[in-house]
């Protein structure tokens, strides 16, 4: 055997050099461990976090308000929340170093979701009904916007503040008309608890005139300045996780079962393709990629918002979004 003195040398050079010293990430996301947090399991699962040399770990949430105290006080670098939830945190907490980095629901799963035997077929109906809403809830927080763009009278509902987890079994036993929340989680929910899908009446807020984004990955921007790399490499991982759940739901939905095992695999493909389909992929992501928002449109949910909340600062999209941590390379297009 000959001694290769050259190789020998970069053998040890390669020994010698110390592996590059990962970024923790802790993630805090806005709710359970369920089909449209499967992307996020994806990309943990296939490396693409470790291939930004990152080692991220995921906690599930308490609703989509609950996410942005948590990334403000620095609890968690990241997290995963309703954007007009932020405008009205950042307004009440100026200076609050936490913004909105990258959009997830573009178009936002708020829904009113009712019963079509208990009376709430529209959103007329729900005058003179009893609605269940959790007070942290996203959807409800969104309410007064519906509410005037409907033209409905909110002094002439009831509204019963409920928490997440006897929202849908109070719908199912009737004892509220309607309730609040997401789209594909309160379907989902209340088909599990054994009322029929044709019995259930979505009202998607966003199909009703309320022009608002949905939730957001949101970043602590103390800790995005310090560690922008980083941040861009967690931006480009998560849309490579959502392009992979895109392209098949059963291998994320597979990843989400390993911190899950409880969950029921088929309704939560169902419910992670819902969010795929109504909130994800919309036209205006299969063209721009994922990720960014509209000025425009971003001026119109602003304006909306000042109608039915009294900012007490000037409103200012750039303190709610910064898109200058979205990858540049082409892996936010998901088609």
């Amino acid at each position: 055997m000959i001694f290769d003195k050259k190789l020998f040398a970069a053998c040890a050079a390669m020994l010698s050099t110390p592996a590059l010293a990962e970024t923790e990430i802790p993630f805090a996301l806005d709710w359970k461990f369920e089909g449209p947090s499967a992307p996020y399991f994806q990309a943990l699962d296939a490396g693409y976090f470790a291939e930004e040399q990152l080692s991220v770990t995921i906690s599930e949430g308490a609703g989509s308000l609950n996410a942005i105290p948590k990334v403000a006080t620095g609890a968690f670098p990241i997290g995963f929340a309703d954007i007009n939830s932020l405008m009205r945190f950042l307004d009440q907490n100026p200076g609050a170093p936490v913004t909105a980095v990258m959009m997830v629901y573009d178009k936002p799963p708020f829904a009113v979701v009712g019963r079509h035997s208990l009376g709430v077929s529209a959103p007329s109906d729900l005058e003179g009904k009893v609605l269940g809403a959790p007070p942290p809830d996203g959807a409800w927080a969104q309410f007064p916007i519906f509410a005037a763009e409907t033209a409905i009278d909110p002094e002439k509902i009831t509204v019963e503040p409920v928490g997440f987890p006897t929202r849908e079994p109070m719908l199912a036993e009737g004892n509220v008309a309607a309730i609040t929340g997401f789209s594909f989680s309160s379907t989902l929910n209340l088909k599990r608890l054994g009322v029929a899908e044709e019995d259930i009446s979505v009202l998607l807020m966003a199909d009703f005139g309320v022009d608002l984004y949905g939730n957001a990955i949101i970043v602590n921007t103390d800790f995005a300045k310090d560690n922008p790399e980083a941040v861009t490499g967690f931006l480009g991982a998560v849309a490579k996780g959502w392009k992979d759940a895109i392209a098949s739901p059963d291998t994320a939905i597979s990843a989400l079962m390993e911190r899950n095992p409880a969950a029921d695999a088929a309704l939560e493909t169902e419910r992670l393709q819902m969010a795929i389909d109504a909130n994800v992929l919309t036209d205006y992501v299969i063209e721009n990629g994922m990720g960014g928002i509209d000025s425009d449109r971003m001026a119109s949910a602003i304006k909306q918002t000042t109608s039915v909340y009294e900012f007490q600062n000037e409103p200012d999209a750039t303190l709610y979004f910064d898109p200058s941590y979205l990858p540049t390379d082409g892996s936010l297009m998901l088609k």
